[in-house]
C-alpha cells in the first residue's frame, strides 16, 4: 500500500511537471490596470501580439480600472498562480502599501518584464492663456481655485508630479479624478478640465495634431520629441532633487507561479521588446526601453518603490509610513 502510494505521488509529480513543461496550453488572461487609449494600455497593446507568437496562444486582454490600479492588481493575486493571468500594470502598486491601497506591491509579486518608462508632462488645453509652466503658475496664483487638473487618484502618476510640483510652488486649484490618463486627455480636448500632467507617450500624438499644447516636460532636460518645451527645471531648480522620474509599464505574476511558466513569459516578452515596430512605437512616443527581469527588475523595483513612497509620505497623502514596511529612505 505504501509503495503503491508513492508511486501515485510520484506520477502525480510528472505530471504536473509534463504540464507545465507545455506551458502554454490555453489562452492567457491580460489584465490592463489603466483604461485604454492611455500609456499602459498603449504599451501592453503593441507588445502582446509579439509576445503571442513567441508563445503560440492568445493573450485575452481586458481593461479593469478602478483603485488607482488596485482592483486589477487584486483580481490578478485572486487567481491560480498557474502563469495563464497577467497583470500588465504602470508604476501605482510601488506606493499601493503607504496609500493604504493594498498589503500587495510588485515586490511582492513576480515581475516577468519591466518593459519601459516614460516621462511626465504637463499638457493644456490648445487655447489656455497660458504657454508654458510659469504663466500657469503665474495664472493659477492669480485665479485661485480655476485652473481644473486632471487626476488619476491618489497614488497615480498625476499626483506624484503634482506633490513634485507643490513642494516647489503653493498653487490652489480645482483637481477631477479619471480613471487613467486616455480619459482624462479625452476630457481635456473636450474642455472638462484645463491642464493635465500626462506622460509624453500618451499625449504626443495629441500635441503634434494641435488637439492640446505643452506646458513643460517633468524632467532636467528637453525631449527630442518637443523641440522648444522646456524642462520644468527651468522654472523650479528645486525640482531636480526628484528628477530624472517617470512612470513605468511592467508585466507580472502571482507569486508561486511555477518556474517552467515563469521562464517562458520572462523570454517570450525579452524576444518581443526587440520586435523593430515596437521599438518604432516606443521612440516615437518618447518612452525608453527598459525590457528587464530577473534581478535586474527586483533592483529597479525596489529603488523605484523607495523614491515614489518617500516622496508621497513627505507630501503628506500617505496614510502610513514608509518606515512601518521597512522601505528604506533614498
Amino acid at each position: 500500500m505504501k509503495k503503491r502510494l508513492l508511486s501515485t505521488v510520484a506520477g502525480i509529480a510528472l505530471m504536473s511537471g509534463a504540464v507545465f513543461a507545455d506551458y502554454p496550453t490555453k489562452d492567457i488572461q491580460g489584465i490592463i490596470q489603466w483604461g485604454a487609449g492611455g500609456s499602459t494600455d498603449t504599451v501592453m497593446r503593441s507588445i502582446s501580439p509579439h509576445v503571442e507568437k513567441e508563445l503560440g496562444t492568445d493573450i485575452i486582454l481586458t481593461n479593469k480600472t478602478g483603485g488607482v490600479g488596485a482592483i486589477a492588481l487584486k483580481y490578478v493575486n485572486a487567481k491560480k498562480p498557474d502563469g495563464y493571468t497577467l497583470l500588465m500594470g504602470a508604476e501605482n502598486p510601488q506606493m499601493y502599501k503607504v496609500l493604504g491601497l493594498s498589503d500587495t506591491d510588485y515586490n511582492d509579486m513576480v515581475a516577468i518584464n519591466i518593459l519601459a518608462r516614460g516621462t511626465p508632462i504637463f499638457v493644456a488645453q490648445k487655447d489656455a492663456p497660458y504657454n508654458n509652466m510659469q504663466e500657469l503658475i503665474d495664472y493659477a496664483k492669480a485665479n485661485p481655485g480655476k485652473v481644473k487638473f486632471g487626476s488619476t487618484g491618489k497614488g497615480g502618476l498625476t499626483s506624484i508630479v503634482m506633490a513634485m510640483l507643490e513642494s516647489q510652488v503653493d498653487l490652489d486649484y480645482t483637481s477631477i479624478p479619471y480613471n487613467g490618463d486616455g480619459p482624462a486627455l479625452t476630457a481635456l480636448q473636450g474642455g472638462a478640465i484645463d491642464v493635465m500632467p500626462s506622460v509624453l507617450g500618451a499625449t504626443v500624438e495629441h500635441l503634434k495634431a494641435g488637439r492640446m499644447k505643452a506646458l513643460g516636460v517633468v524632467d532636467v532636460e528637453e525631449s527630442k520629441l518637443l523641440p522648444g518645451v522646456a524642462p520644468i527645471t527651468d522654472t523650479l531648480p528645486g525640482m531636480k532633487a526628484y528628477l530624472p522620474w517617470g512612470p513605468f509599464f511592467g508585466v507580472f505574476v502571482k507569486k508561486g507561479t511555477p518556474e517552467d511558466a515563469v521562464e517562458k513569459l520572462q523570454a517570450a516578452f525579452h524576444k518581443a521588446a526587440f520586435s523593430p515596430d515596437f521599438i518604432d512605437l516606443m521612440e516615437k512616443r518618447g518612452f525608453t526601453i527598459l525590457n528587464v527581469s530577473g534581478e535586474e527588475a527586483d533592483m529597479f523595483l525596489s529603488g523605484y518603490r523607495s523614491t515614489s513612497s518617500w516622496l508621497v509620505h513627505e507630501a503628506g497623502f500617505s496614510k502610513r509610513s514608509p518606515e512601518e514596511f521597512n522601505i528604506p529612505k533614498p
